[in-house]
């Protein structure tokens, strides 16, 4: 009885302790340049990636178009795969490329010939999760998919030293829980471990459509909580760069 009893209490302490634990994301970008190449990525998402994903364990696999795809130079679709273990989530494109269904149904994007490349390029990023909001959150909306509008937003820093002042702003500042107040619907915030554009921090915000989105950015702006926030003297010039893209989640995202 005693040994099933400190089995239980060890099996509590480790969910506890994976609990505990922040939420890593592995972001992909597809970068390309034609409308036949976006089909192509989106059929080999659709019917391929995200099944054989889900398969290996990967519950939940986020796919997003870029809004105003068809008029871009350059078009983009953006794929979110956030996992607890770090291990795993790395190991998972060299699984992909042995997994037999994954190949067989993703078979006309994986045979793409050489001068007619399914994309221009791939960037990946590396992710984890803010200390303070550690685990990501589906949407809470009831538009439809196509109607929907998500909000990725990255803010670089001048130095080290005052990117770590924004991360501070969004946890301890306060800033986070001024997005919960209005009720931003924010999927994950996060540090960017490894990418192109460190140091930065990547957020992703949700809302029913566009005309939902500026109402809600009007009444953070007029917050008064953001507004004392935003005078302190230690926040300010903490963001040197902002990159805002506009999403819409994909008909078969999970997210």
């Amino acid at each position: 009885m005693i040994k099933k009893i400190l089995f239980v209490a060890a099996m509590v302490s480790s969910l506890s302790l994976v609990a505990q634990q922040p939420d890593y994301y592995l972001l992909k970008t597809y970068h390309f340049s034609k409308n036949e190449q976006e089909a192509k990525i989106m059929d080999y998402l659709e019917n391929a990636y995200v099944p054989a994903m889900h398969s290996i364990g990967n519950e939940t696999v986020g796919v997003f178009s870029l809004l105003g795809n068809d008029t871009a130079e350059m078009k983009k679709v953006f794929v979110l795969i956030p996992g607890k273990d770090l291990g795993k989530l790395l190991e998972t494109e060299d699984e992909l490329a042995n997994h037999d269904m994954h190949l067989k149904s993703g078979a006309d994007y994986w045979a793409t010939a050489h001068d007619q490349p399914a994309y221009d390029r791939i960037e990946s990023s590396l992710l984890k999760a803010f200390h303070l909001h550690k685990t990501f959150k589906k949407p809470n909306l009831e538009a439809p998919m196509k109607d929907r509008i998500y909000e990725l937003r990255s803010y670089e820093g001048a130095s080290e030293k005052l990117y770590r002042k924004k991360v501070e702003m969004f946890n301890e500042g306060g800033e986070i829980d001024i997005f919960n107040d209005l009720n931003f619907n924010a999927v994950f915030y996060s540090e960017t471990l490894v990418g192109a554009h460190t140091p930065n921090l990547v957020y992703l915000t949700t809302y029913e459509n566009m005309d939902d989105r500026n109402k809600h950015w009007d009444a953070f702006r007029n917050a008064p909580a953001w507004k004392v926030l935003s005078a302190k003297d230690e926040y300010k010039n903490t963001v040197s760069h902002i990159d805002i893209s506009f999403l819409i989640p994909a008909d078969f995202s999970d997210i």
